[in-house]
């Protein structure tokens, strides 16, 4: 074999080794991934870890009705997060925000890819953002919608989860006079959730709206009235 034949050579054995080396990499990624999922769905089962994922639009409130909901679960002993994503928030726009609520401390610091459930505040968003990315078939996904079933079926890309509406907007317009979805929201999630029960919830939000707006009593009712309202219309369609 002359000199050339013997470069050829090597910088092919190079070559394979090379390709061995990134299928060895991409082998041990994924079964890392694996591992980081497995272990995720044990300590999320150990510790009745529920992930929640908010949808809505910059002024609907949906990033307060997350913090709201795990200063609840916090009154009740649970341990809570509640979070935006971060990045510009203009009026309208898309936003996200988060919950995580367990029995046990918690550890992870993320966003949430696999939600247990999600909640749409504006099903405009329905079209245009992919609301039941990573949430899980034996969960469910909450919408303040009026549509039907055939076309909530279509927009949400096969999902076959639970589904569960309701009507936000005639629920806060009667009880408030006004278009605040995040209201009904927050009380359509801790009932579908059942992470607390409805007597412990309204009595947590109670004290808080009476501090937050001590001096404004009529604001008090008008949000316990659709609290306890949307409690009794969430609807579960499919």
């Amino acid at each position: 074999m002359n000199y050339e034949e013997r470069i050829k050579e090597l910088i092919s054995k190079n070559n394979k080794l090379g390709r061995a080396n990134i299928k060895l990499n991409q082998t041990l990624k994924e079964r890392n991934a694996t591992i980081h999922n497995q272990t995720h769905e044990i300590n999320k089962l150990k510790n009745n870890l529920i992930e929640i994922r908010w949808h809505g639009r910059g002024g609907q409130g949906a990033k307060t009705a997350s913090l709201l909901l795990a200063d609840a679960a916090f009154n009740t002993g649970k341990y809570i997060q509640g979070f935006p994503e971060y990045g510009p928030e203009r009026m309208g726009a898309p936003i996200t925000a988060y919950n995580r609520i367990s029995n046990s401390p918690i550890t992870i610091h993320s966003n949430i890819y696999e939600p247990d459930y999600v909640v749409v505040v504006d099903d405009t968003l329905l079209e245009s953002v992919e609301v039941t990315a990573g949430l899980k078939e034996d969960g469910a996904i909450i919408i303040n919608t009026t549509k039907n079933y055939d076309y909530l079926k279509n927009v949400l890309n096969g999902y076959n989860g639970k589904v569960y509406t309701i009507d936000a907007r005639e629920i806060s317009m009667e009880a408030l006079g006004k278009y605040f979805p995040n209201t009904p929201m927050l009380a359509a999630v801790v009932k579908v959730t059942g992470i607390m029960t409805d007597e412990e919830f309204l009595n947590d939000m109670q004290g808080s709206f009476k501090h937050k707006f001590a001096k404004k009593p009529e604001v008090i009712d008008g949000n316990m009235k659709a609290l306890q309202l949307a409690l009794n219309q969430v609807n579960l369609i499919s």
